[in-house]
């Protein structure tokens, strides 16, 4: 997409030109331990934040209490799964060491799962993943890029699913300088396709793909960087050709929004809809859910 390109007419084409990922099948799995399905319809990721740096402040929680109370909100307003953090991706903001990450999260996630909740963890470190996936973590959100096999043997062996963020650096807070928007798709499957060869060789049976819109990857500011992510949203249905679910974390736009930005996530949930993501990392579950039962509603016409 160049720069004076009209975003309408950049969809249209991708629309056009890659119409066959669109209607493309992608895999259903389960998490028998909690009967949780994943099929062809969306569902919601709700976030729980342990670090106090989250620019999301209603996500944030302090303790094994406050985090089983938030999860248990979430899932009554409509969550499949919650997604559990110890360090902010924000630029700007402090890493945390991976030992105080795994002090964090495992007392959490072992009451989450001790309350039934089907819990994914993101991470990008090794021993954090390790440390969680032992406490009962069904998800790995990898915000990282892991290339040893092994790693991907350990998941499989604790029968999880994970989900692939696009970190074409070494992890979240990279800040890779990325490509024009058309060729940072091609790279993007690129990428993607040598992950799933990867995790499938391994074993792990239950993949989402993630474009990590904001993610290592540096997107411009204001106007240009909501052009971007809505084309990435909108877009993201090529991805599908690859055969596995596509999870969009449903990004704030506070530039837009402004002191109005807890809306923003029911707008952008439509735009990702749109594009066929079928897993939305949301902050306000309550919002976004009956934009996906607006839209479920609209798909059976």
């Amino acid at each position: 997409m160049t720069e004076s390109a009209w975003l309408p007419d950049w969809v249209r084409d991708q629309w056009t030109n890659h119409a066959a990922a669109f209607d493309h099948p992608i895999r259903t799995f389960a998490f028998p331990h909690t009967g949780q399905v994943f099929d062809d319809r969306p569902y919601q990721l709700g976030v729980v934040n342990l670090s106090t740096d989250s620019a999301y402040r209603s996500s944030i929680v302090e303790g094994v209490a406050s985090a089983r109370s938030l999860a248990g909100e979430l899932i009554a307003a409509g969550a499949a799964m919650i997604d559990v953090g110890a360090e902010s991706t924000v630029r700007g903001t402090a890493a945390v060491e991976a030992h105080a990450q795994a002090d964090a999260l495992v007392p959490v996630v072992r009451g989450l799962v001790g309350d039934g909740v089907l819990v994914s963890v993101e991470s990008y470190h090794r021993s954090v993943i390790s440390a969680v996936l032992s406490a009962g973590a069904a998800v790995i959100n990898l915000t990282g890029r892991i290339d040893d096999p092994d790693f991907y043997a350990e998941v499989a062996a604790h029968d999880a699913g994970l989900i692939i963020c696009y970190t074409p650096g070494e992890n979240a807070r990279s800040q890779f300088e990325g490509p024009p928007l058309d060729e940072l798709f091609d790279r993007m499957l690129d990428f993607f396709r040598e992950r799933i060869e990867l995790a499938t060789a391994a074993g792990v049976e239950r993949i989402w793909i993630d474009p990590g819109i904001g993610f290592d990857i540096i997107l411009p500011e204001g106007e240009k960087r909501i052009r971007m992510q809505n084309a990435i949203m909108l877009a993201a249905f090529r991805f599908r050709a690859l055969g596995w679910p596509v999870c969009i974390s449903l990004p704030t736009m506070t530039y837009l929004f402004g002191d109005e930005f807890r809306v923003a996530e029911t707008g952008v949930a439509g735009v990702a809809l749109m594009g066929k993501a079928t897993l939305l990392r949301s902050h306000e579950v309550a919002r976004v859910q009956p934009m996906i039962e607006l839209f479920n509603t609209g798909a059976h016409l």
